[in-house]
C-alpha cells in the first residue's frame, strides 16, 4: 500500500466570476521511506499540491489517500487529527515560540496530543538528539542561530514519529553552508528511514532528494529519479 496516493486532484479557487485551476488531476504515488522533492515556480500549484497532501486543505476534485486513509472525505476535525499524527511540518520561517526553550518547543505537539509530562520530555530529548543539537536544548530561540533553529523545526516535526516529515523551502531563510547542512541533516534522516517531502523552487535543494514531480501549470511536468547530490561533501553537524 502506498503512502500517499492522489487520483485526479483538482482544486479550484473562484475570484469574482473566474475560475483559477491552481491544480488540474494531479495523480501521484509516493512510496513509504522515499524522499521527494515537489519542484515548480511561483504559481505553479506546488504550494497547493503541499497543502493537501498535508492536510491543510481539501481538494475540489479527485482523491487522496494517505496511508489508506480517505483524506479527501474528511472533515476540519478529522483532518487536523490526521496532521497531528502522521504529518510533521518544517517550514521556512521556523515558526517556533521565541520565550520557549528548544526543548519545550519541540515538545509542543506531544502536549496536544495529552502525553504525560515525563513521556513529552523523554521523547522531546531523543528527537533534539536526531538533530544534534543536545547541548542547546534549553536555549531560546534568540540564543540560537538561524541553522540551529531550523534544526529545533525539524526536531519538532520529528516528535510525534510522523509517517511523513513535509518541509516547505525549509532553506529560505538561510544562508547557502547552513542551508547545505540542513539538507545533509534531511538525508541523514531519510537514511534512517523517514519519508521526506521537500517543497523547492530551488534546483540546487531538489537535488538532495532522490526522485522529483516538477509541477507546472498546476499539472505534473515531469516525474524523474535522480540520483542524489551526495551531502557527506557537506559535512558540519553544529550550524
Amino acid at each position: 500500500m502506498p503512502l500517499i496516493e492522489t487520483r485526479d486532484l483538482w482544486k479550484t479557487y473562484v475570484m469574482g466570476d473566474e475560475e483559477i485551476h491552481a491544480l488540474r488531476g494531479v495523480s501521484i504515488t509516493i512510496e513509504r521511506g522515499e524522499y521527494v522533492a515537489i519542484m515548480g515556480p511561483s504559481g505553479s500549484g506546488k504550494s497547493t499540491l503541499m497543502n493537501l497532501v498535508g492536510c491543510l486543505d481539501t481538494p475540489s476534485k479527485g482523491t487522496y489517500l494517505l496511508n489508506g486513509k480517505m483524506v479527501s472525505e474528511m472533515n476540519d476535525n478529522e483532518l487536523a487529527r490526521i496532521r497531528n499524527e502522521e504529518i510533521g511540518f518544517v517550514f521556512q520561517t521556523f515558526n517556533l515560540l521565541p520565550r520557549a526553550s528548544a526543548l519545550h518547543n519541540v515538545e509542543l505537539p506531544l502536549v496536544y496530543a495529552g502525553m504525560s509530562k515525563s513521556a513529552r520530555l523523554e521523547q522531546a530529548k531523543v528527537a533534539i538528539e536526531k538533530v544534534e543539537l543536545t547541548n542547546r536544548m534549553s536555549h531560546k530561540p534568540n540564543e540560537l542561530s538561524g541553522g540551529q533553529r531550523q534544526r529545533v523545526a525539524i526536531a519538532r516535526a520529528l516528535v510525534n514519529n510522523p509517517s511523513i516529515l513535509l518541509a516547505d523551502e525549509p532553506t529560505g531563510n538561510l544562508d547557502s553552508k547552513t542551508g547545505a547542512e540542513i539538507m545533509a541533516l534531511f538525508a541523514r534522516l531519510h537514511e534512517a528511514g523517514n519519508t521526506i517531502i521537500v517543497v523547492t523552487h530551488e534546483a540546487d535543494i531538489a537535488a538532495y532528494a532522490h526522485r522529483v514531480i516538477a509541477i507546472r501549470d498546476g499539472e505534473v511536468a515531469k516525474d524523474i529519479r535522480q540520483t542524489p547530490v551526495n551531502p557527506a561533501a557537506v559535512h558540519a553537524p553544529h550550524a
